[in-house]
């Protein structure tokens, strides 16, 4: 009887377990289809109104004239816009999809600072977006225009433009992302802030070095500027950091 007993309990648990995994695997496939829906949503938004989204690009920068060095060369560009697009708005959709996948676990000060997290992480990636478009890409292109000016005519490739404005796009848009990684470090105590304050010299150099490295071009504005904002979100994520930890724990 105790034999047949426990058989019937691990049936029971071996049962529950399989409908434990089954529900998570539902989950997760229910939540992947809809980020892939809004993805390809995204994608075929942006596509049909692609002029418009180019025109933005171009007015980045004043008195110059792109061209394309091959037929199918504005086409294809534009299909790669069309699919960053839906790449750069679908990532933020599959954020929130995992934080809503593992929120019932979680407490209610967690589920509190995760929210903050998202909803900051969503502002902070506009703000790069933002600053790359009215800051960094002004300063950077001016830059060179200016210095072949009275020697070179500025006729560039869309492709090239495009490449180097996706390029500076993401760079701010991970820079940006400094103070939410710093909040999670301290969440998860691996961090204490304090230490992140004192730690402003060196960090001085390390935005330095990171903004030689995250910049696509060889310019020395584009390299100050994104060095400064860097520095700037690092004291930002470091006050932040020192607030939750006297707020929450």
């Amino acid at each position: 009887m105790d034999s047949l007993a426990n058989l019937t309990k691990k049936e029971e648990a071996h049962s529950f377990a399989e409908l434990y995994f089954n529900e998570h695997y539902h989950e997760i496939r229910h939540r992947l289809f809809h980020t892939t829906s809004f993805f390809a949503f995204v994608t075929v938004i942006t596509f049909c109104n692609i002029k418009l989204l180019v025109k933005i690009l171009e007015s980045a920068v004043a008195n110059v004239e792109f061209f394309q060095l091959s037929p199918g060369e504005y086409f294809t560009s534009t299909l790669v816009i069309s699919v960053y697009s839906g790449l750069l708005f679908s990532s933020t959709f599959l954020l929130s999809q995992v934080i809503f996948f593992y929120k019932p676990a979680l407490t209610i000060n967690e589920k509190s600072i995760i929210s903050w997290l998202l909803l900051g992480s969503l502002i902070l990636f506009v703000l790069g977006l933002l600053f790359s478009y009215y800051i960094l890409i002004p300063a950077a292109l001016n830059f060179f225009i200016l210095y072949a000016a009275d020697v070179l005519e500025p006729f560039w490739s869309f492709n090239q433009y495009f490449t180097f404005v996706s390029a500076l796009f993401l760079s701010t848009g991970l820079v940006f992302q400094l103070p939410v990684v710093q909040v999670m470090l301290t969440a998860s105590n691996v961090i204490d802030p304090i230490k992140m304050l004192n730690f402003w010299r060196p960090m001085i150099l390390l935005s330095t070095i990171l903004g030689a490295i995250l910049t696509p071009s060889a310019d020395p504005i584009t390299q100050i500027l994104l060095s400064l904002a860097l520095f700037i979100l690092y004291a930002f994520g470091t006050y932040t950091a020192i607030r939750l930890e006297r707020e929450y724990v």
